[in-house]
C-alpha cells in the first residue's frame, strides 16, 4: 500500500510531512525549504506555484493569487467586504467564489489543488513513490462548506483524501510524540489567516478535545493589513502621493509590511526601504516594535474573546489549564505571546516550529490511520452545531457544538399543515436562534407522504456526521417507510461534475504543465547566469585579455537572445556555453580575492607585531 502523508494547506505557506522511524519529518524542495508559500501565479508561460510565483506577486498581480484559503467554501456575499485588499479580480457570483485570471475562471478548491500537487510532487520526490492517500488539516473552526471545499480540492490534486484533520488536534499530536504527559492542553494556533482556539484532555495516548472556538477571518494577513493602512496614510501625508490604486506598489508595499512585521519579532527597531521610482521617489520609515503593537492590539485582543468561550464550554477555568501550545507563525509576535500568558496565567510553550508542528501532527495521524501507531487516539469535535429548519423559521438543533465526532443524533418531527404530502428539509450550520441568520448547507426534499391530519406523520430524522467532520441527513416517515436522504453538498460547493472536469483537465494537461514549468525554471537559471556574469565582468575584465572578454560578451549575448524563446534545449545549451566561457575569469577573481585577503592578513599581522 501506498504511504499516507500529513499536509497542512495553509493561508500563507503549507507543508507535507511523513513518518520515518517513528518520528514525523518535514519534507523539503530540492534547495531545502521545508515551506511552500500558498500562492498560485498565471503566467503566459504556465503556472507558478511557491516561492516562483510569489515573484510574480509585484510584476503580475492580478493573475497571482495568494491567501485563497479565506476564500475555500465561501460564498461571493461571505467576501466581498474585503475584496479591496486582493489585487486579482473576483467574479460576483451566487454560488462558489470564482476567481478571473486572463481568460479563463478558477475555483478556491481548483487553487488550492495546485498547491497540493506541488506538495504531492514533493512528496514523490524525497520518498521515490508514487503518494496516492493524504491526511489534510483544517482550521478547527471550519465550517461543513469549508471542509468540503478543501476535500474537494484534494481529489482534484489526485490525492484521495482519508482524513480532515482540526489543525490545534493535529499540534496535539505532535507534541504528544515528545511529551506523553497527562492533563488540559489550550491550544493557541494563530496563522496568516485563521484562528482556533481547542482545549484538549490528553490521558493515556488519548486526545479528547473538549472544546473549541475561533475566527476563519483573523490571523497574521490582518496585522499586514492594518500595518499596510499605516503606511499609506504616512506616504499621502509625506509625499503627497495616494498608492491605493497602483496594484503593483501596493503589493511591494504589503510584501515590504510583511517583511518589517517579521523582523520586529526578533529586534526593537527596523527601516523599511521602498523605491517607488514610477511615482519618483524612495519611501524611507523607521518602524518600532511598539508602533506595530500598537496597530495589532484590538485584532490581538479579539483572539481573547474565543479562548473564553471554550474554556466556558469546557465547563474550565484559565488556571485548570496545565499547558498552553503555540501554533502558527503569527504567535512569533511577542505581543501575542504576551496576551496568551496573561489569559492562561502561564508560559507558553513553543518548544517545535510553530510553523511546522500542525503538519507533523498531519503525519502522526496518517501513521494512525495506516496502522503504524496503534497506543494513540484522536477523538475530534464538530466546531459548531447542526440542525434543520422548523416552524416559524427557527433552527432545531440536532448536535449541538463540541460534540466529539464520528457521531449522529435522531429526533422527530410532524407536520403542520392537514394532508400534507411533501416535507421541506432545510439543513443548517450555526449558534443562531432563527434559520435566516445561520449557514444552509442543504435542502432536500421528503416525498411521497400519505396525506394526513397535521401533526400525525412521524419524520424520523438522522444526522451523522464522519470523522471529517462532513454530514450525512436522512428523513424517513415511520408510518410508510418513505425516506430521503443526502450527503451535504454546501451551498457554496462544487459539483460532482464540476470536480470530475478539474480531474481530467489537471490529467489532460499535465505533460504540457511539466513542460512549462520546466521551461520557467530554465529561465530563471539563465537569468542567474546572466546577472552573474555581468557582475563579475564589472569587477574584473581588466584582469583578463580583450579577446577572452569578447568571447564572454559573445555567449552572453547568444544567451539573452534566445532566454524569452520557448526552446528549452537552446537556452540550456546557450547557459552552459556562456559557464564555459566564464570560467577563467571565475579563476581569476577567486586568486585575486585570495591575494586581497592574505595581503590584509599579513598587514594586520604586521601592525599587531609593531604594536607589542
Amino acid at each position: 500500500m501506498s504511504r499516507i502523508v500529513g499536509i497542512d494547506l495553509g493561508t500563507t505557506n503549507s507543508l507535507v510531512a511523513y513518518m520515518e522511524d517513528g518520528f514525523p519529518k518535514v519534507i523539503p524542495d530540492a534547495e531545502g525549504h521545508v515551506l511552500l508559500p500558498s500562492v498560485v501565479a498565471f503566467t503566459a508561460d504556465g503556472v507558478l506555484v511557491g516561492d516562483a510565483a510569489k515573484r510574480q506577486l509585484v510584476r503580475n498581480p492580478t493573475q497571482t493569487i495568494y491567501s485563497v484559503k479565506r476564500f475555500m467554501g465561501k460564498g461571493y456575499a461571505d467576501v466581498k467586504e474585503e475584496l479591496r485588499y486582493f489585487p486579482f479580480r473576483v467574479l460576483s457570483s451566487e454560488e462558489v467564489v470564482r476567481i478571473k485570471v486572463g481568460k479563463r475562471e478558477v475555483t478556491p478548491p481548483e487553487v488550492s489543488a495546485l498547491i497540493l500537487k506541488a506538495l504531492k510532487e514533493r512528496a514523490e520526490a524525497q520518498l521515490g513513490e508514487p503518494v496516492a492517500r493524504a491526511v489534510i488539516t483544517v482550521p478547527a473552526y471550519f465550517n461543513d462548506s469549508q471542509r468540503q471545499a478543501t476535500k474537494d480540492a484534494g481529489r482534484i490534486a489526485g490525492l484521495d483524501v482519508l482524513r480532515i484533520v482540526n489543525e490545534p488536534t493535529a499540534a496535539s499530536l505532535a507534541y504528544g510524540l515528545h511529551r506523553l504527559t497527562s492533563g488540559i492542553v489550550a491550544v493557541y494556533d494563530l496563522g496568516g489567516g485563521t484562528f482556533d482556539i481547542s482545549i484538549l484532555k490528553v490521558k493515556d495516548g488519548i486526545f479528547e478535545v473538549l472544546a473549541t472556538n475561533g475566527n476563519t477571518h483573523l490571523g497574521g494577513d490582518d496585522f499586514d493589513r492594518a500595518l499596510v493602512d499605516w503606511l499609506l496614510a504616512d506616504i499621502r501625508a509625506r509625499h503627497g502621493v495616494d498608492l491605493a490604486r497602483d496594484l503593483e506598489a501596493m503589493q511591494e508595499l504589503r510584501l515590504g509590511a510583511e517583511a518589517a512585521k517579521c523582523r520586529l519579532s526578533f529586534e526593537e527597531r527596523t527601516v523599511l526601504t521602498i523605491p517607488f521610482s514610477q511615482h519618483g521617489f524612495t519611501y524611507r520609515r523607521e518602524i518600532c516594535r511598539a508602533d506595530v503593537e500598537a496597530l495589532i492590539e484590538p485584532l490581538v485582543a479579539q483572539t481573547l474573546g474565543p479562548c473564553r468561550l471554550a474554556l466556558a464550554d469546557a465547563g474550565l477555568s484559565a488556571e485548570q489549564i496545565d499547558e498552553v501550545v503555540l501554533v502558527g507563525g503569527s504567535t512569533r509576535v511577542p505581543l501575542v505571546r504576551r496576551r496568551v500568558e496573561e489569559l492562561f496565567g502561564k508560559p507558553p510553550h513553543s518548544q517545535l516550529n510553530p510553523d511546522e508542528v500542525v503538519a507533523l501532527g498531519a503525519a502522526v495521524q496518517a501513521h494512525i490511520l495506516a496502522g503504524g501507531i496503534t497506543n494513540m487516539l484522536l477523538l475530534d469535535v464538530t466546531p459548531l452545531s447542526l440542525g434543520i429548519e422548523t416552524l416559524g423559521g427557527v433552527m432545531s438543533v440536532l448536535i449541538p457544538r463540541n460534540t466529539t465526532i464520528p457521531t449522529s443524533a435522531k429526533e422527530l418531527f410532524t407536520t403542520s399543515v392537514d394532508g400534507q404530502t411533501v416535507v421541506d428539509m432545510h439543513v443548517l450550520q450555526g449558534e443562531r436562534e432563527l434559520a435566516k441568520d445561520n449557514r444552509s448547507l442543504a435542502r432536500f426534499e421528503l416525498r411521497g407522504i400519505d396525506p394526513m391530519p397535521a401533526g400525525m406523520p412521524r419524520i424520523e430524522v438522522t444526522f451523522l456526521i464522519d470523522a471529517n467532520g462532513i454530514l450525512q441527513v436522512q428523513a424517513k416517515e415511520l408510518r410508510t417507510g418513505k425516506a430521503a436522504s443526502i450527503e451535504v453538498k454546501p451551498s457554496y460547493g462544487l459539483t460532482d461534475a464540476e470536480v470530475e472536469r478539474m480531474i481530467e483537465e489537471s490529467f489532460a494537461h499535465a505533460e504540457e504543465d511539466v513542460a512549462s514549468r520546466l521551461l520557467i525554471e530554465t529561465r530563471n537559471e539563465a537569468d542567474t547566469v546572466i546577472r552573474a556574469t555581468e557582475r563579475a565582468l564589472g569587477q574584473g575584465k581588466e584582469l583578463i585579455s580583450e579577446e577572452e572578454v569578447g568571447g564572454i560578451k559573445e555567449a552572453l549575448a547568444a544567451l539573452t537572445a534566445v532566454r524569452d524563446g520557448s526552446d528549452r534545449d537552446a537556452i540550456r545549451e546557450a547557459t552552459d556555453r556562456l559557464n564555459q566561457a566564464t570560467l577563467r575569469l571565475a579563476e581569476v577573481l577567486m586568486d585575486s580575492a585570495l591575494k586581497a585577503a592574505l595581503t590584509s592578513k599579513r598587514v594586520t599581522e604586521a601592525l599587531e607585531q609593531k604594536s607589542r
